[in-house]
């Protein structure tokens, strides 16, 4: 036993002499290090902006403590990224790589990899963003027995707008709410998101489905049938529901679109299907709700033509206030769902680009 415990300390012990009397030549400082240099994993930011359709690149280095190095050179580096549910509780695994092996998952599947710009660098590229990629990413790396994380949000440059189906307010459960905003081009929003669109002034009395199963909306003018005239503004928050049985509107999501958003120009107005014609014979397809709101909010999309949208809807954008057309603010207005047989409208048209 004493030979085992005198050989462990040979091996994490070294000498210096002592810096205030280097004539003393037998005195040293012993030094114990009971587990080597530490391994540390940084992302020099925490936060990364981009937008639907862009490439951008995670950061994220591993060093030793106190030294320069990337790694002992006795084991091999396991670099593992993955995405964290909004309450940290889950993980989906999105690349791994441990030397020459790599392996995307789900629908990241073709669109990450390592950069690898220097023997440290375990920053990940993700190309063709999509809409679901948004949210917070953790970086882990593992030698041997050593691991360390470090994590990155990703933020995508969007709107957020609220939404009902043609039945009305208060329609749809939890699952329900999540098809109806992939309906319209866009994903159900998070609540940064809605907070975020909340501080840029977004007033909504309806409250709405998060993606986290919370139900929420934002108040910039409290009034009485907003949660009370006296009460300070902010995201009003109903808690979380039964996303079965419970039945709400939903705010969704949407960032920018690879392609053309306009108002076709028609000798006639049209019914819905007479507009859904219209625009294939274009070349193009009917436009989508998340469409609409992101040529208003992202490209300044101005027109003060009512039209028919995917969903049946009839609306229109003004990001210019002015009389007969949204006097008092830039928005999107809603008509409402008309009679799609009887009732006559232009028609918004979307073609993507390839």
């Amino acid at each position: 036993m004493k030979s085992l415990l005198f050989l462990v300390l040979i091996s994490v012990c070294w000498a210096e002499p002592h810096p205030g009397n280097s004539s003393l030549e037998h005195e040293r400082i012993v030094h114990i290090q009971e587990n080597g240099p530490r391994l540390l994993v940084v992302a020099e930011q925490a936060k990364i902006f981009s937008h639907r359709g862009g490439n951008v690149t995670l950061p994220c280095k591993f060093y030793h403590e106190h030294t320069s190095t990337a790694g002992s050179g006795t084991h091999k580096i396991r670099v593992k990224w993955t995405k964290l549910t909004y309450d940290y509780l889950k993980e989906v695994d999105v690349f791994v790589a441990m030397g020459h092996h790599r392996k995307s998952y789900g629908s990241y599947h073709g669109r990450v990899s390592l950069r690898e710009s220097s023997e440290n660098d375990a920053s990940l590229v993700i190309t063709n963003i999509m809409l679901e990629d948004y949210g917070r990413y953790k970086c882990e790396v593992i030698e041997g027995l050593e691991d360390d994380t470090a994590v990155v949000t990703l933020n995508l440059e969007g709107v957020v707008f609220p939404y009902s189906p043609r039945l009305g307010r208060y329609n749809l459960n939890f699952h329900e709410a999540q098809r109806a905003c992939v309906e319209q081009d866009s994903v159900i929003a998070s609540f940064d998101q809605l907070y975020d669109a909340w501080r840029s002034g977004l007033d909504w009395c309806n409250a709405g489905w998060l993606s986290d199963g919370s139900v929420q909306y934002p108040i910039t003018k409290p009034r009485e049938p907003c949660g009370g005239k006296n009460t300070v503004p902010g995201v009003r928050n109903y808690g979380f529901w039964d996303k079965d049985k419970s039945r709400y509107d939903v705010f969704c999501f949407t960032s920018n679109f690879n392609g053309r958003f306009y108002y076709l120009i028609h000798p006639t107005k049209l019914t819905y299907d007479e507009a859904v014609q219209a625009c294939l014979k274009d070349g193009s397809q009917i436009a989508k709700v998340g469409q609409i709101f992101a040529a208003w909010k992202l490209l300044g999309y101005d027109r003060c033509d009512a039209g028919w949208l995917a969903d049946g809807s009839v609306r229109y954008p003004i990001s210019r206030p002015r009389k007969r057309c949204s006097p008092s603010e830039a928005a999107v207005r809603f008509v409402g769902f008309p009679d799609k047989k009887h009732k006559l409208y232009g028609v918004y048209c979307f073609r993507a680009y390839n």
